[in-house]
C-alpha cells in the first residue's frame, strides 16, 4: 500500500479563555501508518483529536485531507470526509441492542421503509466477527461489562469504512486476549492503507503497535519518534520534560527474621501483618443471572493488614464481581462462604455497610459510578465522610474547607479550585478525587478496580507511591488490573480468577506476566495453588 499523506495538520493553536491548549502543533498522518499520540493529561492529545473529528471548529491553522484544506462544521462532516474516533468515553446508548448500536443513524430497510431487523442483525455479527468479538448481538448494551462495551465501540467505528480511525485509549478496559484480538484487527487495518491516530498511556502498547510517535507537552509538539527508534525513558522524558526514573514506587527494605513469620512469601518490604479480609469458599447465587459475568464461586483469599494483593483474570474472570460483593454493591441473591473483616463476621448488604466497616471501593467506571461530573471537588471528595465534617447533621463549612483542602494538598490534585466542577478536570486528577474521598473516611481495606484506567503516565506512578505509602501506613489493599506489569510492579501477590473461582496465588517476587496469564487461561503456573 502506497505511504501517501492522507492528514495534514499545520499550526494547530487553541485557547479555551487564558489557557493555551494547543501551541503550533503539526503533526501528519500517512495511509497504512499507525501513529501514536503521547503526553500527559492536560498536554493537549484531546484538543487536537477534538479539531480533526470536527468537535472543535474554532482554531487556528490549517487542516488538509488528501492535500484539499477541510474545516469542519461538526462531527457528521468529519465521518463524511472519512474520519472516524473511537473515544476514551463510550458513544453508546445503553437501553438498545448491540446490534441497534452498530448500525444507529444507518439502520436497513425493508420495501416499506421499517427497520430491517434480519439484515441488522446479520450486519452486526459480520462486524463483531470482523473484530473477533464473542458477543450476541440481540444482548442490551447497557448489560454489557466496560471491556465487552469497548468492543462494541470498536466494532461500530471500522464499520464506518473509515481512512483515517483515531482511537483514544481503546484498550483501557481490555484484558490481555482482547488487546492481541485488537492488534491484529489494527495490522488488517494498516494492510488497507487506513490511517490509525492511537492514544494511548500503555507504553508497552506503543512499542508494539505504532510506527511513528509525536509526544505532546504544555500544548506542544515536545518530539516525533519512528518505531525503530523508541526508547521507553526518552519517551517519558519528552513526555514530562524531565528524565523520569521508575515507574513504580520503590521497594521498601527487605524485613527481618521476625517480620516472616506475620506475611506470606512475597509481601514486599516485609510490612504485611495479621488478616484484614479473610474470604473462605465464598460464592454467590444472584435471584437473576447476569450474562456474560462470573459471580464468586468458592473463592478464597487472603488480605493482610499492610500487604497491596492483585487480582488478575482474563475479561469475565469475576474480578469486578468479587469486589463489588464485598463493597455490598453485588446483585440480590444467596451468598454462602464466610468473609472476615479484621476477625470479624463481615457481610455488607449495601455501600453504607461497607463504608461504616471501614471498606473504601475506587470502581471501574469513575465517571459513571463514582462521579457526579457536574458536582465541585469539594463536594466530591466529602461525599462519602460526611461524619467527619457535620455536627448533629449540620455541615461545618470551616472544617469542610479544611479537610478538602488537606486532600488536595496531600494527592497534588491539581484543580483551579475546590469550586471547580470535577467533570473539568484531567483522568487522574478525577482518580486522586476519588481517592481523596475514600482516604478522608479513614478505611481499613480499600478495593481497587482498574485505579490507572486513563490515566497519563506520570498521574500513574503518583497513584503507585500512594498505594505503597497507604499500605506502609497497614491499609489492606485488593487491587484488579488488567495490565501484567501494574500487578506484578505494585502488588506483593497476585490472585489470579478463572471462572469466579481463585485458581492460583503467585508472589509477585517469583512470577511473570506468562505465569499469570498461563494460570488466568488454565494452563500450568508457577507458585502455588489458591
Amino acid at each position: 500500500m502506497e505511504d501517501r499523506l492522507v492528514v495534514g495538520m499545520t499550526g494547530i493553536a487553541k485557547r479555551f479563555g487564558g489557557v493555551l491548549a494547543l501551541d503550533g502543533v503539526d503533526v501528519a498522518l500517512r495511509s497504512g501508518e499507525v501513529h501514536a499520540l503521547l503526553g500527559e493529561n492536560g498536554a493537549g492529545k484531546s484538543t487536537l483529536i477534538n479539531i480533526l473529528s470536527g468537535v472543535i471548529t474554532d482554531y487556528d491553522g490549517a487542516v488538509a485531507v488528501d492535500g484539499r484544506p477541510v474545516r469542519f462544521t461538526g462531527p457528521a462532516a468529519a465521518q463524511a470526509a472519512g474520519i472516524a474516533t473511537i473515544h476514551q468515553e463510550l458513544d453508546l446508548v445503553p437501553a438498545l441492542s448491540v446490534a441497534e448500536n452498530l448500525v444507529l443513524g444507518r439502520e436497513p430497510r425493508t420495501r416499506l421503509r421499517t427497520v430491517d431487523r434480519r439484515a441488522m442483525l446479520r450486519t452486526a455479527r459480520e462486524q463483531l466477527d470482523q473484530l473477533g468479538a464473542d458477543l450476541d448481538p440481540r444482548r442490551p448494551v447497557g448489560s454489557l461489562r466496560v471491556g465487552e462495551q469497548q468492543l462494541v465501540e470498536i466494532a461500530k467505528a471500522l464499520a464506518l469504512d473509515a481512512r483515517v480511525l483515531i482511537m483514544d485509549e481503546p484498550t483501557a478496559a481490555l484484558a490481555d486476549a482482547e488487546v492481541r484480538r485488537l492488534f491484529h484487527t489494527i495490522d488488517g487495518l494498516r494492510g488497507r492503507g487506513v490511517a490509525v491516530v492511537y492514544i494511548s498511556h500503555r507504553m508497552e502498547e506503543i512499542e508494539v503497535v505504532a510506527d511513528r510517535v509525536t509526544v505532546l507537552r504544555n500544548g506542544r509538539v515536545a518530539g516525533v519518534v519512528r518505531s525503530g527508534q523508541l526508547d521507553r525513558r526518552q519517551i517519558i522524558a519528552l513526555m514530562v520534560g524531565r528524565p523520569v526514573g521508575s515507574l513504580f514506587a520503590p521497594e521498601a527494605p527487605a524485613a527481618s527474621p521476625d517480620d516472616a513469620a506475620h506475611h506470606p512469601p512475597g509481601s514486599a518490604g516485609g510490612h504485611a501483618g495479621q488478616p484484614l479480609l479473610e474470604i473462605t469458599d465464598l460464592t454467590v447465587r444472584p435471584k437473576a443471572a447476569r450474562p456474560g459475568r462470573s459471580e464468586p464461586a468458592g473463592v478464597n483469599l487472603t488480605v493482610r493488614a499492610g500487604e497491596i494483593v492483585g487480582l488478575a483474570g482474563l475479561m469475565g474472570a469475576g474480578r469486578t464481581e468479587l469486589l463489588e460483593t464485598l463493597y455490598g454493591a453485588g446483585p440480590p441473591g444467596r451468598r454462602t462462604g464466610t468473609v472476615r473483616l479484621a476477625g470479624r463476621p463481615y457481610a455488607p448488604r449495601h455501600p453504607r455497610a461497607a463504608l461504616r466497616a471501614g471498606v473504601g471501593f475506587v470502581p471501574e467506571d469513575r465517571r459513571r459510578s463514582a462521579l457526579v461530573l457536574e458536582h465541585p471537588v469539594g463536594r466530591s471528595i466529602v461525599l462519602a465522610a460526611l461524619g467527619t465534617v457535620t455536627t448533629a447533621g449540620i455541615v461545618r463549612r470551616r472544617r469542610e474547607r479544611s479537610a478538602v483542602r488537606q486532600k488536595i494538598a496531600e494527592l497534588a490534585i491539581k484543580t483551579p479550585s475546590a469550586a471547580a466542577p470535577v467533570g473539568a478536570l484531567s483522568g487522574g486528577n478525577q482518580q486522586k478525587v476519588i481517592f481523596a474521598r475514600h482516604l478522608l473516611a479513614g478505611p481499613r481495606l480499600l478495593l481497587l478496580d482498574e485505579p490507572t484506567r486513563g490515566v497519563d503516565i506520570g498521574a500513574k506512578a503518583e497513584i503507585y507511591r500512594l498505594l505503597r505509602r497507604l499500605a506502609d501506613g497497614g491499609m489492606g489493599i485488593l487491587l484488579a488490573s488488567s495490565e501484567l506489569p501494574e500487578l506484578i510492579g505494585v502488588c506483593d501477590r497476585v490472585v489470579v480468577l478463572r471462572g469466579g473461582r481463585a485458581v492460583a496465588d503467585l508472589p509477585t517476587t517469583d512470577c511473570t506476566g506468562a505465569d499469570i496469564l498461563a494460570a488466568a487461561m488454565g494452563g500450568p503456573a508457577a507458585g502455588r495453588d489458591a
